[in-house]
C-alpha cells in the first residue's frame, strides 16, 4: 500500500512536469505569433493576398516571414500546424486534476465547512463546471456580441468572477484557484480544438479544391485567439497559486483571482501595443502595480476558520479511521511538537503569517486529515521540517511511518 502511495506521488510529479513543459511550449508559441502578427510591416514586393512581412534574426541566421490574411493563392507543400502544444497542456492538466484533486478530494477539494459533499458529488461538480462554462462562453462568442468584442470581453470577465465566487462557496480556497485556472484553460484549449483548427481546415480544404476561402473563418479564429492571448497570464498565476497560501487561503481569494485577470489585461495590452508599434502605454504598469498592491492588502484578511470552528467540526470517516489507528497518539505528539508551530491558524514562527501551503496541523482532525502528506513529507522523506529546524529525530519519523502504514494495513483488511 505504501509503495503504491509513493508511486502515486511520483506519478503526480511526472504529470506536473509534463504539464509545465507543454504549457511552456504552448505559451511560448502563442506569445511569439501574437508578437509576430502585430509586428508585420508592409513591403512593395509583397505577393497578392499577403498582409505583411517581417525579417528576424536568431541562432546565427535570418528568417523572412510573410502572412496571408486569408490564404495564399496555392496550397504550400509543407505546412506546420500548431495544436498539440495546447492539447497536451490541457490533457496533462486534466490528468493532474484527477490525480491530485479528485483522488485526494477529501483533503484538497472538499471543504465540509462550506459544503458537506460526498466525494462523487464534488468530482461531478468539478467536471461539469468545466464543460458548462465552455458551452456558455461559446454561445456568447457565436451571438451578435462577436461584433462587439470589448463588450464580449467584459462579459467574459464577469463570468470568470462569478465562477470564482461560486467555486469558493463549495471548494477549498486552493481548489477554487486551481479550478478557476482549469476553467479558463478549458476555454482556451476548446477555442483551439473546436474553433481555430476547424476553421483553418476549412480554408485548407478550399485551397486544395481551388476555391477562394471565405475570410470570415479567419475573423472568427482571430477573436478566439485574442481571448486566449489575454487569458494566458492569469492562468499561469492560478496554476502557481496552490503553492502560496497568501493567494488561496484568504477570505477574499476569489476577489484576488478577479484582480489577477485585470492584471493580465493590462500587461498584455502593454506588450501588444509595443509589438504593434502603436504606442508605449506605460500607464498600464502603474495600473498593474496598483492592482497588485490591492491583492497584497486583500491577502491579509483573516482565514475562513478559526481554531474553535475547526475543533467543532466532526471527523469524517477517513479522519476517524486515521485517528483510531495504532500509533496515532505517538505520531500526534511528534507533529504537535515539531510541526504545529508553523502549521497553525496563527503561526508562532517569526515572520510567518499563514501556515505553509495552508496545511493546518493543530488538532486531531487536522493531523488525521493530512495523514498522507505528513507520511510523505516527514516520514519517508525529510522534506519537513525544512532544514530540520525543529530537530525531528529518526525515531520521530519512524513513529509517523508506523502509524500511517498501520492505518493503511487496517483499512486493507
Amino acid at each position: 500500500m505504501y509503495d503504491f502511495l509513493a508511486f502515486w506521488d511520483w506519478a503526480a510529479f511526472a504529470l506536473r512536469w509534463l504539464h509545465v513543459i507543454t504549457a511552456m511550449a504552448w505559451i511560448g508559441s502563442s506569445f511569439y505569433f501574437i508578437a509576430l502578427d502585430l509586428g508585420l510591416r508592409k513591403a512593395p514586393d509583397l505577393p497578392p493576398g499577403a498582409h505583411g512581412e517581417e525579417w528576424q534574426v536568431h541562432g546565427g541566421g535570418f528568417y523572412h516571414i510573410r502572412k496571408y490574411l486569408v490564404a495564399p493563392a496555392q496550397m504550400p507543400e509543407h505546412l506546420i500546424w500548431f495544436k498539440w502544444e495546447s492539447y497536451t497542456t490541457w490533457l496533462s492538466g486534466a490528468a493532474l486534476l484527477m490525480v491530485v484533486y479528485w483522488a485526494g478530494a477529501e483533503l484538497y477539494l472538499i471543504d465540509a465547512a462550506k459544503a458537506d459533499l460526498a466525494v462523487w458529488q464534488a468530482i461531478l461538480i468539478s467536471a461539469a463546471s468545466l464543460t458548462i462554462g465552455w458551452i456558455v462562453y461559446d454561445f456568447l462568442c457565436k451571438s451578435t456580441l462577436a461584433e462587439r468584442p470589448t463588450l464580449l470581453m467584459m462579459l467574459l470577465f464577469v463570468m470568470l468572477v462569478v465562477m470564482g465566487w461560486g467555486y469558493d462557496q463549495i471548494f477549498t480556497g486552493r481548489a477554487m484557484m486551481l479550478h478557476l485556472g482549469a476553467f479558463t484553460a478549458t476555454i482556451m484549449t476548446a477555442n483551439v480544438f473546436f474553433v481555430i483548427m476547424p476553421n483553418q481546415r476549412i480554408v485548407v480544404a478550399d485551397l486544395k479544391a481551388g476555391r477562394t476561402p471565405d475570410p470570415k473563418y479567419g475573423k472568427i479564429a482571430k477573436l478566439r485567439s485574442t481571448h486566449n492571448n489575454y487569458l494566458t497570464l492569469p492562468v499561469i498565476f492560478l496554476m502557481l497559486s496552490n503553492h502560496y497560501p497568501l493567494a488561496f487561503a484568504t477570505e477574499y481569494n476569489w476577489i484576488i483571482a478577479s484582480l489577477v485577470f485585470l492584471m493580465g489585461v493590462t500587461i498584455r495590452h502593454y506588450f501588444n501595443t509595443r509589438h504593434a508599434g502603436t504606442g508605449n502605454p506605460t500607464w498600464t504598469w502603474l495600473v498593474t502595480a496598483l492592482l497588485f498592491i490591492a491583492i497584497i492588502w486583500l491577502s491579509t484578511a483573516p482565514m475562513y476558520r478559526d481554531v474553535e470552528t475547526a475543533e467543532a467540526q466532526p471527523l469524517t470517516v477517513y479522519e476517524t479511521r486515521m485517528a483510531a489507528a495504532e500509533g496515532f497518539e505517538a505520531a500526534h505528539d511528534v507533529v504537535m511538537g515539531r510541526c504545529s508551530m508553523c502549521h497553525a491558524r496563527e503561526p508562532v514562527w517569526d515572520g510567518m503569517l499563514w501556515a505553509p501551503k495552508g496545511v493546518l496541523l493543530e488538532t486531531e482532525a487536522d493531523i488525521a486529515r493530512n495523514a498522507k502528506a505528513i507520511y510523505l513529507q516527514a516520514g519517508v522523506s525529510h522534506a519537513m521540517p525544512p532544514a530540520n529546524v525543529t530537530f525531528m529525530e529518526p525515531e520521530d519519523r519512524a513513529a509517523i511511518v508506523k502509524w500511517y502504514r498501520t492505518a493503511q494495513q487496517d483499512a486493507a483488511q
